[in-house]
C-alpha cells in the first residue's frame, strides 16, 4: 500500500485517523503501533516478523545498556552496543545485498532508526524506553516507515511519551499531505513518463539534447517523488501529533555540491554525520583525515542505496566532489557570479543522478558519454517532438524544484485543487511507483 493510492487515501487513512483521534489520549501509541503493522502487512505480511524482531531486539538492548551503564559495567555496555550494530547490519546485508531474498520494503530506514536508538542510549543522550508498545510505535510508524525521513529517537522521544492533537496541526498536516500528493502524482509520475520514453531510444539513435533531457527528467522525477513522499510523511506525522524534521529544502537551488547535500535527503546526511563522520574525527583532525572521512561516508552512502556497483561509484563520485570543494573548489566558486555555481552544481548532479538511475555501471557510463557528445548528433525530429510535448512540464518542474511559487503551498485553495486533481489522476492511473522503495 502506497500513500498515493486510492485504497490508502480513501480507506486506510480515514479509518485509521478516526480510531486514532478517538483513542489518542490513552491508547495513541497502541493504535499507531497496530495500525502501522496493518499498513506494513498489507503489502508484505511475511516480513512483519523481521521488523518485530528488530523492534524487540533493540528494545531489549536499550534496557540492557541502561542497566549496564547504571551499574558501572562499561565493558558489558560496549558489548551490547557492538551486538546491536552487528546484528542490525547483518540483517540489512543479508536481505539487501546477498540476493537470497526479496528486499523487505523499508528495511534500510527502520534499521538505521533502531541503531541510532541504541547508540544514543549508549552515549547517554536519551534514556531507554521502558514501554515496548511506545518503542514499537517509534520503529513502525507508518508515515515514514517505507522511505523516511529517517527519524532519530532523540528527536521524537518527548512526543512518543507525551503529545497532543490540535486543530492547527491537523490543518497544517492536511495541507502538507496534499502538497506532497500533488508533487508525486501530478509532477513525478508525469515526468517519469518522459524518462521512460527516452530510455526506450536505442543508444545509436540518441542525441546530445535527448540525453540531457533524459537525465534532467530523471533528476526532477526523483526529487518530486521523494520530496513528495517526505511531505506526505511529515504531514501525516503532524496530524498524529509528531513534528518530524524536514528532509528536503530545494536542493536544485544550491550553488555547490556541499550545499546540495545539505538540502537533499537531509535526514540521511545527518545520520551519517552523527554516527559515522563525527566518530571518525569529522573535520577536527586536519584536511587529510577530513577527506578520508568524506570518502568513507560517501562509499557507505552509496552502498546503503543498493548493491550494484553503480551505487558505490555514485557515492564515491559525490565524495570526491565534496573533497575537492573542501580543498579548493568552494574558494574558486565564491569568487564567481552565483550563476556559475548553480550551473556547475546542476551539471554535476545530473551526471551523478545518471549513474544512480541506470542499473549497470557500463550502461551508466555509456549514457554519460552521450551527455558529452558521443552520439555525434545534437538533436533530431524525435528530440524536437519530446521538447514540444514535454517541454512545458519540464520547465514547470524546474521552476518548482528551486522554490519558485513556494508561497502557494500555504493556500488551502491550492491544497484542495491539488487533492482533487491527484484523485482524478489516480482513478485512471497505471503508473504510480515510489522510486525510493527499492533502496
Amino acid at each position: 500500500m502506497v500513500f498515493s493510492s486510492l485504497i490508502f487515501i480513501c480507506r486506510f487513512l480515514p479509518v485509521f485517523l478516526t480510531i486514532y483521534v478517538l483513542a489518542a489520549k490513552r491508547y495513541g501509541n497502541l493504535v499507531l503501533f497496530l495500525g502501522s503493522l496493518v499498513f506494513y502487512a498489507w503489502g508484505e505480511p511475511v516480513y512483519i516478523g523481521l521488523m518485530l524482531f528488530s523492534t524487540i531486539l533493540d528494545y531489549g538492548n536499550g534496557r540492557l545498556l541502561e542497566y549496564a551503564k547504571s551499574t558501572g559495567q562499561y565493558l558489558l555496555a560496549k558489548g551490547v552496543l557492538l551486538e546491536s550494530v552487528v546484528v542490525n547490519l547483518s540483517l540489512l546485508g543479508l536481505f539487501k545485498y546477498s540476493g537470497l531474498f526479496p528486499l523487505p520494503v523499508g528495511i534500510s530506514f527502520y534499521t538505521f532508526q533502531t541503531m541510532s536508538y541504541t547508540i544514543d542510549v549508549y552515549r547517554g543522550e536519551v534514556p531507554a524506553q521502558r514501554d515496548l508498545i511506545a518503542f514499537g510505535a517509534y520503529v513502525s510508524m507508518f508515515p515514514q516507515l517505507i522511505a523516511g525521513p529517517i527519524v532519530k529517537y532523540k528527536d521524537v522521544a518527548a512526543e512518543i511519551s507525551h503529545r497532543t492533537l490540535s486543530w492547527d496541526d491537523a490543518y497544517q498536516g492536511i495541507g502538507r499531505f496534499c502538497t506532497g500528493l500533488g508533487k508525486k502524482v501530478l509532477l513525478a509520475n508525469q515526468i517519469g513518463l518522459i524518462w521512460e520514453e527516452i530510455q526506450r531510444i536505442p543508444p545509436g539513435e540518441m542525441t546530445l539534447v535527448g540525453a540531457w533531457i533524459g537525465s534532467f527528467a530523471f533528476a526532477l522525477q526523483l526529487y518530486f517523488d521523494f520530496s513528495g513522499y517526505s511531505d506526505m510523511a511529515i504531514g501525516m506525522g503532524q496530524m498524529l501529533g509528531f513534528h518530524l524534521k524536514e528532509n528536503f529544502h530545494y536542493p536544485y537551488a544550491a550553488k555547490s555540491i556541499t550545499e546540495f547535500w545539505r538540502r537533499w535527503h537531509i535526514s540521511l546526511g545527518q545520520w551519517f554525520r552523527d554516527y559515522v563522520y563525527i566518530p571518525l574525527g569529522g573535520n577536527r583532525k586536519g584536511l587529510l583525515i577530513q577527506c578520508r572521512n568524506l570518502l568513507v561516508v560517501w562509499a557507505l552512502t552509496g552502498i546503503w542505496h543498493g548493491k550494484g556497483m553503480n551505487f558505490l561509484v555514485w557515492g564515491l563520485y559525490f565524495g570526491v566532489l565534496l573533497m575537492l570543494e573542501k580543498c579548493f573548489l568552494l574558494g574558486w566558486l565564491s569568487k564567481l557570479p552565483a550563476v556559475f555555481g548553480h550551473l556547475y552544481t546542476l551539471a554535476a548532479v545530473l551526471i551523478g543522478m545518471t549513474v544512480f538511475a541506470i542499473n549497470g555501471l557500463f550502461d551508466g557510463l555509456l549514457w554519460i558519454g552521450m551527455l558529452f557528445g558521443s552520439t555525434h548528433r545534437l538533436y533530431d525530429a524525435r528530440t524536437l517532438w519530446l521538447l514540444s510535448g514535454y517541454g512545458p512540464l519540464l520547465i514547470l518542474g524546474g521552476i518548482g524544484s528551486v522554490g519558485a511559487g513556494k508561497s502557494l503551498k500555504r493556500s488551502p485553495v491550492i491544497w484542495a485543487v491539488l487533492f482533487v486533481l491527484s484523485i482524478a489522476y489516480l482513478v485512471d492511473a497505471s503508473y504510480n511507483p515510489f522510486l525510493y522503495f527499492r533502496f
